[in-house]
């Protein structure tokens, strides 16, 4: 029977997903997706009844720049580890803009052969403007994907901003990829993308690009060698693989694997889905505070003059930011550091 959002229960939802029923685990992410109240705690009643189910998948963050590639590489990833066996979710962040808010949500289109496969699911989501483009809700989707049987989450960024970090902090295994002879090899230790990678891949390292890809590849490995090991029970290696021709995938999986391998026998594993489980946390605290400030109607009256200031110059932007914690009694140095 079709579930109408209109009167959402819980538990029928909770037992579509464990049940694997792909339409009720599109209804369910939609429903933590919604920021409406009654929603949320809806949503909460939910996870609840799916927590016991969640934990085992494999949580793989995925990074790169526009045109490295990420699609292509997802799909053919996805294609692999289905062929032995797992079942694949795909949460991929698309950019809203921060202008019409509006966002292409094109992953579907992207990984059509993917799509396609009953084994995966795709579900791109706008970022909503939130934080380094990662939905508030990821966390919550990634559960309900696990409870729904998926062994393997991946988490494509935007590629942009702080969206990395984010991603590093929500996942067991972060992988960048680079573009060979893209020109620009080492701009990752600019951003401090090299500093969170726990592996690079050349990817498009196939055809004309296999000269540049081996170089490029030499490069990031001379790069990490002169830079502090953030784990000193892990070297990031560098490898070169093709998402187009489905080259080097399998060794690229085995190195997530001894990651995982080597992380749960020195208990690092464990303490990094501690970590994670405290920064979902402290990002719905934040979220949830901040639109509790700031959703009264004395508060967005507030906000709304010390905006009005700001544009005319009439104040700096450190004087409204005053002027409006002083309004909802948040003022003397609250939040300074």
């Amino acid at each position: 029977m079709p579930i109408s959002m209109s009167t959402v229960d819980p538990d029928v939802l909770a037992d579509g997903v464990l049940a694997g029923d792909r339409a009720i685990i599109g209804r369910a992410i939609t429903l933590v997706e919604n920021r409406n109240p009654a929603r949320r705690r809806q949503a909460q009643a939910m996870l609840q009844r799916l927590l016991p189910h969640t934990g085992q998948a494999r949580r793989i963050g995925i990074t790169g720049v526009p045109g490295v590639g990420k699609s292509t590489f997802i799909e053919a990833l996805g294609q692999t580890l289905i062929a032995n066996g797992s079942r694949v979710a795909v949460l991929a962040v698309d950019p809203t803009s921060s202008r019409t808010h509006g966002s292409i949500l094109g992953d579907k289109t992207r990984m059509a052969a993917l799509a396609a496969d009953p084994r995966a699911f795709i579900r791109p989501s706008p970022s909503a403007g939130t934080l380094g483009g990662v939905t508030r809700a990821t966390r919550e989707t990634m559960l309900v994907m696990e409870a729904a049987g998926h062994d393997v989450v991946l988490v494509e960024t935007v590629g942009v901003g702080q969206s990395e970090i984010a991603v590093a902090d929500m996942t067991d295994f972060f992988l960048a990829l680079m573009l060979p002879g893209a020109g620009d090899e080492l701009q990752g230790i600019k951003k401090g993308l090299l500093e969170i990678a726990d592996m690079i891949a050349v990817n498009k390292a196939d055809g004309d690009n296999a000269t540049r890809a081996q170089a490029a590849q030499r490069e990031y490995r001379a790069a990490l060698h002169i830079m502090a090991q953030a784990d000193p029970d892990w070297a990031p290696p560098v490898l070169l693989c093709s998402g187009l021709r489905n080259v080097g995938l399998d060794a690229l999986w085995a190195e997530i694997e001894r990651h995982r391998d080597i992380m749960t026998a020195n208990g690092k594993f464990d303490r990094r889905r501690q970590d994670q489980q405290v920064g979902w946390l402290r990002a719905m605290l934040h979220d949830r505070l901040l639109a509790g400030m700031l959703g009264t109607a004395d508060a967005k009256v507030q906000l709304a003059a010390a905006e009005s200031g700001v544009r005319s110059g009439a104040v700096t932007a450190p004087q409204a930011v005053d002027t409006v914690l002083d309004a909802i009694g948040l003022g003397m140095g609250f939040g300074e550091v």
